[in-house]
């Protein structure tokens, strides 16, 4: 009791007791059930209301919107995409805790009563767009966006290199003759062709929410931690001698 917000144990306390009987059944089955259970449970029990709350946060909102546009991506922040999104950031940050789903009512219950936690929705938003869009780019396209930045080895440390580990375990990317310096090296102007749904995946196994949710609020905050040159970084590949790290 003593863990609960003041107003829900003020409440609770005022319940007569064949009301808390009540309450202490649901909380019996909520914990015994499923992950999955729980995950569709809280769905469609508290993601209205958050939601409704993001959208309060115009300020914030409208950045987030800025920023896609700037950066060419097509999503809209509409109700339904963030209440998916909702889902998706407690779902995400249950798996993070080393992959233990019993984490989940922890996550979504942390969404629900941290002003702090709610507030991290939009950062995360950001960051998994942008690095959904460097998922989808070609390795050279990479060497191109991590030139553009002030420090390049961390930027590389943080999001390539992993970005880069995941295409090739998962046979998206294959690199050939990656040995051989004068080797015309196809994949290395690549495109990745990924579903979105496997997009998606790729993100949440690739990333913990906390780097993906920095991601973001690093550019919120400063517009400048991500230097970005759409027409450069996405420029038609030219007959050159690549220069890879």
């Amino acid at each position: 009791m003593s863990k609960l917000p003041p107003e829900a144990k003020v409440w609770v306390e005022s319940l007569p007791w064949h009301q808390r009987r009540y309450v202490l059944s649901l909380c019996y089955l909520i914990c015994a059930a499923s992950p999955e259970t729980q995950a569709e449970f809280l769905d469609d029990y508290t993601a209205d209301g958050l939601v409704s709350k993001k959208l309060e946060d115009k300020d914030t909102e409208q950045r987030v919107r800025d920023y896609l546009k700037e950066f060419r991506i097509n999503t809209e922040l509409n109700a339904l995409v963030l209440r998916e999104y909702i889902r998706q950031f407690y779902i995400h940050s249950a798996q993070d805790a080393r992959r233990q789903p019993d984490l989940y009512l922890e996550s979504a219950l942390r969404l629900v009563f941290s002003t702090e936690e709610r507030n991290n929705v939009f950062n995360y938003i950001l960051g998994f767009e942008l690095l959904k869009m460097m998922f989808r780019m070609s390795w050279l396209q990479h060497e191109r966006l991590y030139r553009l930045q002030r420090n390049q080895e961390e930027f590389i440390g943080l999001y390539i290199r992993p970005i880069q580990h995941a295409h090739r375990v998962n046979s998206i990317i294959v690199p050939r003759d990656e040995g051989v310096f004068f080797a015309k090296r196809d994949y290395f102007v690549q495109r990745p062709d990924i579903s979105e749904r496997k997009l998606v995946e790729l993100v949440i196994a690739t990333f913990h929410t906390d780097v993906v949710s920095h991601f973001g609020f690093s550019l919120i905050r400063h517009p400048n931690s991500l230097i970005f040159d759409y027409d450069f970084i996405m420029k038609p590949e030219q007959d050159v001698i690549f220069d890879v790290r």
